[in-house]
C-alpha cells in the first residue's frame, strides 16, 4: 500500500519551495512597512522591491523598467492584449492550442473592440504552421500571440523564427512562458518577444504573483 502521495501535476502548479519561504517571512514580520514611505524603514522595504525587480530582469534578459509585476500570468495576458495600443490595426492571431486565457481573452476583446481575430491549427506535433502563420499575419495585425511551451503537450514552439515573421510584418508578438521560465533558459532579447507572461507558482514560487514583461518598443500598457 502506498503510504504517500505522488505528485504528477507540475505544469499546474508547485510547492513553495523552503528557500522562498525564508525569503519571503521576514516581509510579514519584520520589513513589513510601506515601500511608498520616505521613512527609512519605508525606503529600506523599496530597495528590497528594486532587488526583485533586478533578479527578475535578469532571469529573462531585460531591463527592470520593462517588468510590471501583476497577480499571475492570466492578469499578464489580459493586460498584455487588452491593453496594447489599436491605432490602425485590428488583427489578432492566436494558435487553437494556446491557453484558455489567451483564447477567452482574445476572442472576448475581438469582439468588444471590433476587432477581427484569426485562431490558427497546428501540425500533427502540435508546432505552428509557419507558412500558415506567415499569411495569416497582414498589415492590419496588431499582435501575435503563441506560447513557448505548450501544458499540455509539452511542445516547444520555434518563437524566434516566429517573432521574425510577427516583426516583418510590424506586429508585436505576445508569448505565454508560464511553462517555461524557471525551467528552461528564457531571454526575451534572443527571442524576440515583445511581451512575455509569466508566474511564479510554476516554478516553486508563491501563488498570487506573476509579472508582464513590455519591450520599451511597446506602447500603451
Amino acid at each position: 500500500m502506498i503510504s504517500h502521495n505522488i505528485y504528477l501535476d507540475h505544469n499546474a502548479t508547485t510547492k513553495l519551495d523552503g528557500n522562498v519561504l525564508e525569503a519571503m517571512i521576514p516581509f510579514f514580520t519584520e520589513h513589513y512597512e510601506n515601500p511608498g514611505s520616505s521613512h527609512l524603514a519605508g525606503l529600506t522595504v523599496d530597495e528590497y522591491i528594486e532587488e526583485a525587480f533586478r533578479q527578475v530582469a535578469d532571469l529573462i534578459g531585460c531591463r527592470t523598467n520593462e517588468i510590471i509585476f501583476t497577480s499571475g500570468a492570466t492578469e499578464s495576458i489580459n493586460l498584455a492584449i487588452r491593453g496594447i495600443s489599436h491605432g490602425e490595426r485590428n488583427h489578432l492571431v492566436t494558435l487553437c492550442t494556446e491557453h484558455k486565457a489567451v483564447l477567452d481573452t482574445v476572442k472576448d476583446h475581438a469582439e468588444k473592440s471590433h476587432l477581427n481575430c484569426s485562431i490558427l491549427p497546428v501540425q500533427n506535433d502540435g508546432l505552428a504552421d509557419l507558412d500558415l502563420l506567415e499569411q495569416a499575419i497582414t498589415g492590419k495585425t496588431l499582435l501575435v500571440s503563441v506560447m513557448l511551451v505548450n501544458n499540455e503537450t509539452g511542445t516547444i514552439q520555434y518563437i524566434k523564427e516566429i517573432s521574425e515573421l510577427v516583426h516583418a510584418k510590424g506586429a508585436f508578438l505576445l508569448c505565454d512562458a508560464t511553462q517555461a521560465v524557471g525551467k528552461i533558459p528564457v531571454n526575451v532579447q534572443e527571442l524576440g518577444i515583445d511581451l512575455m507572461a509569466f508566474s511564479a507558482h510554476k516554478f516553486y514560487g508563491p501563488k498570487g504573483i506573476g509579472a508582464l514583461y513590455v519591450s520599451k518598443d511597446v506602447k500603451s500598457i
